[in-house]
């Protein structure tokens, strides 16, 4: 029953599509047996007079002459009628045939995108079309499916990977921030020393965890989405902005550092440039090895203009490079920061493709990592 529910709309098509051609083949056989019906009329009526009084004989049947034409006429449409009515019943019944045959054999494809849609789940994102016989617009538009599901599969799939990482990261600075809680409750000789150190913790715990959702925020803001609006931004600035945040822990870890910047106008927005360029330089500091060394620089272009950062840190595995721009994605244990969440590389890759640009990555030799930034170039 529930089969035949889901063919219910194929076949109400296939009905309307049999009983259009009905009405368009009885349609066109009515006018043609009219066209004939006037024609053979117009020409019996030509037939020449007979002197009056002459007796003519048709079909056994006598008839004046002066009849005649009006006789054969009748007869003649008689004939007409007979015979076209048992063509049009016949071209009918076979526009009828024709037409159910034929949209069953167009219409299957249709049914099988149906069926297959009807299917689909969250569980069963894996059910395909597939290659159809036909080569047409429904094999087309198959094809087509088939691509919207994959994209949707891998939309599916990144979601649940996402929100599995990102329950996981979270749950890290609560775990934390709830054992100390209960460890110091639990301790009646805690003194003001004690509840200072746990105060501590927590508000590291605490600072962990809102870094992590900002940035959460920042990736859903950005990952797949386009700019209201951009301006011309200076990428040089939007660097030495960025370098400052960062030259603390720069020279805390002896890193030595070389900026090549120039002036690099690209358009864009301000706020979401300096996040591309803070993450990047993060990274590079972050991720690197105590007296290691940073360069970065910019490119000016007349079409796309380039933001380089450089970084010497531990070996990275070529084949595992793209994957340093998924979330929660780290290239090892060496390039992982303490405080890091593992999501500055994939909000820039979010950022840098809503502002229509891209991105590469390529492992240094001797150990670290080369990202070059492509962006817009503000037209002259």
């Amino acid at each position: 029953m529930s089969g035949a529910a889901g063919l219910l709309p194929a076949r109400s098509l296939r009905a309307r599509i049999t009983l259009l051609a009905i009405m368009l083949a009885a349609g066109v056989s009515v006018v043609l047996l009219w066209l004939t019906w006037t024609l053979v009329g117009d020409a019996v009526a030509e037939v020449p007079q007979m002197p009056p009084g002459t007796t003519v004989r048709v079909d056994g049947v006598v008839v004046e002459a002066s009849t005649l034409a009006e006789h054969l006429r009748d007869q003649a449409r008689q004939r007409v009628l007979v015979a076209g009515a048992v063509a049009f019943c016949c071209v009918v019944a076979a526009a009828g045939i024709l037409a159910w045959t034929l949209t069953s054999r167009v219409l299957r494809p249709l049914r099988e995108i149906t069926t297959t849609a009807r299917r689909l789940s969250g569980e069963s994102m894996g059910e395909r079309i597939g290659a159809l016989r036909t080569r047409d617009e429904l094999a087309e538009l198959a094809e087509t499916f088939d691509a919207m599901l994959d994209r949707l599969q891998a939309a599916f799939e990144g979601q649940r990977h996402f929100v599995a990482n990102a329950s996981h990261e979270l749950r890290t600075p609560l775990s934390v921030i709830r054992t100390e809680l209960d460890v110091t409750l639990a301790d009646e000789s805690a003194d003001e020393a004690e509840l200072r150190r746990m105060a501590e913790v927590v508000r590291h715990a605490t600072e962990r965890a809102e870094n992590l959702v900002n940035s959460l925020l920042l990736l859903a803001r950005t990952d797949g989405a386009g700019l209201a609006a951009t301006e011309p931004v200076d990428l040089a600035t939007v660097v030495d902005s960025a370098w400052r945040a960062v030259l603390t822990e720069a020279r805390q870890r002896e890193l030595r550092v070389e900026l090549n910047t120039v002036s690099t106008p690209v358009a864009g927005d301000p706020a979401l440039l300096e996040r591309v360029a803070g993450n990047l330089l993060e990274n590079a500091v972050r991720h690197n090895l105590d007296g290691g060394w940073v360069e970065v620089s910019t490119h000016p272009g007349a079409h796309w203009s380039m933001l380089r950062v450089r970084s010497s840190g531990a070996l990275v595995d070529p084949a595992t490079v793209t994957e340093l721009f998924e979330p929660f994605r780290r290239a090892g244990v060496a390039r992982t920061a303490r405080s890091g969440a593992g999501l500055g590389l994939s909000i820039v890759r979010a950022a840098v493709q809503a502002h229509g640009g891209t991105l590469s990555a390529e492992p240094v030799v001797g150990g670290g990592l080369a990202i070059s930034v492509y962006l817009p170039a503000v037209p002259g």
